[in-house]
């Protein structure tokens, strides 16, 4: 077996981790431009062919159930609702097939799990649909204005029980999810104080038949509060200023995508005082990407990320180049990932997703070994069929963006190699692809 250089494996790397997997061709650019070019390309986005290809569906709305309406009226108007959701989550999965540069859709799906929302609760297509362009849109500006976003968003109100916030009775689940999910984390001494106090700053918003959501003044405790030593008349703004100007704010942040980009273990001090840096006082998320992707520990940081489920089917099919034209094609993707555990717009709970070795079940890899059979029934491996015997490990691992398998892996592989379908399926399983 040949192995790749050092230089290889490290763009390989990179790009797994700006997208989802990674193909010999795209690693070969990488080191042929070198790594800055390659971020400077994808971290400030441009037009892409896959995304005029993709165009978000528009939905239909469903009015309010009538008070009197019956069982079977009731039933249709869940069926549709259920079908919106499948035609919206079909949607995504051919998105971030189709994007030409996946670090967007990569970087929304970071977003989707910093800011869990589940279809389970929220089961309105439109208003999912309008927080996920959101974060896309919102996801590599400055952090403030796109937690305001959410302070105030359709999914996320209803998600948190905004919607129930008022002047007469404050509930306190976005206040409270806000600091200790999104924004500040478990441990900056923020008291119960607090949480009342930020809930009601957040009252008074309501989510409107069409999905906007609007102020009620009468509904807003119009009164003065104190979150976290700020004191004054707050509302969501004031409320958001109070929790982001916490210093612990930007290192909860950056140190949360560290996570999901670089490695499961957290920054050291030093490596995370670079990120809160290159963050800075506007909170920008785009030097933040480029300081996390560009820091020595992220060069350092081989074999300490676990695919998701999400990245591996993508960038499998992705590789493949599996044809997905359709919904009916995506939807039967979505049932894998849902199989695994990791379907977009389903989220477990307000925490997102689980990450790490939760991935690598033995219930999981039956799943994944069956869905990479079918993957590759269905795909392109003619560079590996091209290939002559010998060569073929060394061919799936290009084709895969593996750089080298250990010994333990080559020597499973090597007697597939007489029949390409089982060889490619086995190296999506192999530990080289899974972690990286």
């Amino acid at each position: 077996m040949s192995t790749q250089s050092e230089a290889w494996m490290a763009a390989a790397r990179l790009v797994r981790r700006t997208g989802f997997g990674a193909i010999g061709s795209t690693v070969d650019a990488v080191v042929s431009g070198g790594h800055p070019a390659y971020l400077a390309s994808i971290v400030s986005p441009t037009p892409d062919p896959g995304v005029t290809a993709t165009p978000l569906p528009t939905f239909a709305a469903i009015p309010p159930a009538a008070k009197n309406a019956s069982r079977d009226e009731k039933v249709k108007r869940n069926d549709q609702r259920r079908q919106q959701v499948e035609a919206l989550t079909a949607w995504w999965i051919r998105r971030m097939v189709a994007v030409h540069d996946p670090f967007t859709e990569r970087i929304t799906f970071g977003w989707h799990n910093h800011f869990a929302t589940a279809a389970t609760k929220v089961r309105s297509a439109p208003e999912l649909a309008t927080q996920n362009e959101s974060l896309r849109r919102l996801g590599r500006g400055d952090f403030r204005t796109l937690a305001q976003a959410m302070l105030v968003d359709a999914a996320m109100l209803y998600w948190l029980d905004g919607q129930k916030n008022t002047v007469k009775g404050a509930n306190e689940n976005l206040s409270r999810e806000f600091m200790e999910l999104f924004a500040l984390g478990h441990g900056d001494g923020y008291t119960e104080t607090d949480v009342r106090e930020g809930a009601r700053a957040l009252t008074g918003w309501r989510i409107m038949p069409d999905g906007r959501t609007v102020l009620r003044p009468k509904l807003h405790d119009n009164t003065t509060k104190t979150v976290l030593g700020v004191t004054g008349n707050l509302n969501q703004s004031g409320y958001c200023d109070a929790v982001l100007g916490r210093p612990a704010s930007a290192s909860y942040v950056c140190g949360r995508w560290y996570g999901q980009l670089v490695s499961d273990t957290s920054p050291d001090a030093a490596t995370l005082a670079r990120l809160v840096s290159a963050y800075g006082p506007t909170r920008d998320l785009a030097a933040m990407f480029t300081a996390i992707y560009t820091d020595a520990s992220f060069a350092r940081a081989a074999n300490t990320i676990v695919a998701g489920p999400v990245e591996w089917l993508i960038g499998a099919v992705r590789a493949l180049k599996l044809p997905v034209p359709d919904d009916a094609a995506a939807k039967k993707l979505a049932a894998i990932l849902r199989g695994l555990g990791q379907l977009p717009f389903y989220p477990p709970n307000v925490s997102g997703w689980p990450a790490g070795h939760a991935w690598l079940s033995t219930a999981a890899a039956e799943l994944r070994l069956q869905a990479a059979a079918t993957l590759v029934n269905g795909g392109n491996i003619s560079f590996v069929t091209t290939a002559g015997v010998n060569d073929r490990v060394d061919a799936a691992g290009y084709l895969l963006g593996i750089g080298n398998f250990s010994d333990r892996t080559a020597a499973v592989l090597k007697p597939l190699a007489v029949n390409p379908p089982q060889l490619v399926a086995a190296a999506l399983n192999s530990p080289e692809y899974l972690v990286h």
